[in-house]
């Protein structure tokens, strides 16, 4: 399996790790703006974006940990020594995985929008009856009309229309077997908080003030549980805070990498 990325700029290396359904073509904003202090490397997650083709899941058990060693080859590719590594909501939980494996490949971790807590029993009930239903549709329909009205701060519908379009349009894209896929995978995904607990590394913990799909007292959680940590909370963003609020994002982000240059 191939899995795509894209660089840009230069500086201490960065990457960035998608949503779900979306593709690293969510980081547009990030490529751009932190480009000048940071090489933003972005990947495409397994059979998202251009992760994709017919052997996309062959061999391959719905398991984060599949989506972390897709990564640390994508790394050996690359050849940076240490990264600073962020994921957004599903991207998140890939870098919790991640550094469960690879540790001493990280540097420093933002996690935005996403938990180290496992589903509760009727999450992970409610992501197997999507994966299953979208297979048997064929297509992503069943995502725009329950998991887009969650996805955006309410202040981002109303100011953003287009915003709004182009999470839509993206949703309608997400191939349906990834989707499935990665639904499943989620599901199964341990609890993290022994990840962080043992972590050695700053981390910068970004949560959306409208965030309907996260609570805040998640991303409390995870601050908590780090012993170098920093929590920024963005007014008016819901779950995809990189999207929604790309200058107090960048912001954060800027302001975090100033650590290691």
């Amino acid at each position: 399996m191939e899995i795509a990325y894209t660089r840009a700029g230069s500086g201490v290396p960065l990457v960035l790790l998608h949503a779900f359904p979306l593709s690293s073509e969510m980081w547009g904003a990030q490529r751009g703006g932190l480009s000048r202090e940071a090489e933003v490397i972005t990947v495409d997650q397994r059979g998202f974006g251009e992760s994709t083709g017919p052997d996309a899941f062959a061999d391959a058990p719905p398991d984060m940990n599949v989506v972390a060693e897709d990564l640390a080859s994508v790394l050996d590719r690359l050849e940076p020594r240490r990264v600073v590594l962020g994921g957004l909501s599903m991207g998140g939980y890939v870098a919790m995985a991640f550094l469960r494996r690879h540790a001493d490949r990280v540097r420093g971790l933002i996690l935005a929008n996403t938990k180290a807590s496992a589903d509760t029993p009727e999450a992970a009930a409610n992501r197997l009856r999507i994966a299953d239903s979208v297979e048997r549709a064929g297509d992503c329909e069943l995502l725009v009309t329950e998991l887009e009205p969650k996805l955006l701060g309410g202040d981002s519908r109303r100011r953003d229309p287009e915003l709004v379009r182009r999470v839509t349009s993206m949703l309608r894209a997400a191939p349906p077997d990834a989707v499935a896929w990665a639904q499943r995978a989620m599901a199964a995904r341990p609890e993290s908080f022994d990840v962080l607990r043992g972590l050695e590394v700053p981390v910068l913990v970004v949560a959306g003030e409208q965030d309907a799909l996260m609570a805040r007292a998640e991303a409390e959680a995870m601050a908590s549980a780090v012993r170098d940590a920093e929590l920024v909370l963005i007014p008016g963003a819901g779950h995809l805070s990189a999207l929604e609020a790309p200058r107090e994002f960048n912001a954060a982000a800027s302001g975090f990498l100033k650590r290691f240059s």
